[in-house]
């Protein structure tokens, strides 16, 4: 969980008066004790009225809400284009959550950010090759990158030839109308790069345990140069 994010769900958890300990708060937010502390230390330092001591537990009284949110010009242009770009590339879920997330963020942006995000001229089309299978396999990888799925897929290589191969998915890389899929191959031993529109078709293996030496970050490492997409 970013630290954000961890900020936003220690204010949930002590909204309405309620005392909370530091040991619930990193049980519920999967932390140490001693990351609470300084979590709470600089919610108080940003102004949120929060009570209490270390040893006792902390409140925090009603009537705070957040404060609305805001982004730069930039981080606006940004989210936009991310979005308008996901909802033409990416997944069909995706598709559908990136425009879902764009009326959201649009629903609470002030009135002159609003009019930013509404004037960005940065568009994305799709011309050609992401049909509306690969779309819906795009999901489903992701979904099993999330689960550590393992997969059994059958791909086809640039000639045409079928393989099958049992993966353990780590992630997805966008290169431009090509999507590629990171990861650990039991047949090889090692790392490899699938295009998604050759992955015919995938079932679910089982799920994997999490393995240092077979992460995205461990594959991250022993990449010198762009690889070749076709390395398989």
């Amino acid at each position: 969980m970013r630290r954000a994010d961890r900020l936003f769900q220690i204010v949930q958890h002590l909204r309405g008066g309620r005392l909370v300990t530091a040991r619930q708060l990193s049980e519920r937010l999967e932390v140490s004790e001693r990351t609470i502390y300084r979590d709470i230390a600089d919610l108080i330092g940003t102004g949120v009225p929060v009570e209490g001591e270390a040893g006792v537990g902390y409140l925090m009284r009603d009537g705070f809400d957040l404060p609305p949110l805001m982004f730069t010009h930039e981080e606006i242009v940004a989210l936009v284009a991310g979005a308008r770009l996901i909802r033409a590339w990416g997944g069909t879920n995706m598709a559908e959550a990136a425009e879902e997330a764009l009326i959201k963020i649009n629903s609470v942006l002030p009135d002159d950010a609003r009019a930013r995000a509404e004037s960005v001229q940065v568009h994305a089309f799709q011309m050609t090759g992401l049909d509306d299978e690969t779309r819906a396999r795009l999901d489903r990888l992701e979904k099993a990158t999330d689960k550590r799925t393992q997969l059994t897929i059958t791909y086809e290589d640039d000639s045409g030839n079928a393989t099958s191969r049992t993966i353990r998915p780590l992630g997805l890389w966008f290169w431009g109308k090509v999507w590629t899929l990171v990861a650990w191959c039991e047949l090889r031993e090692n790392f490899r790069m699938f295009r998604v529109d050759r992955i015919k078709s995938e079932t679910v293996d089982g799920v994997f345990r999490a393995e240092p030496d077979k992460s995205l970050s461990a594959f991250y490492k022993t990449q010198s140069r762009r690889p070749n997409l076709d390395r398989n």
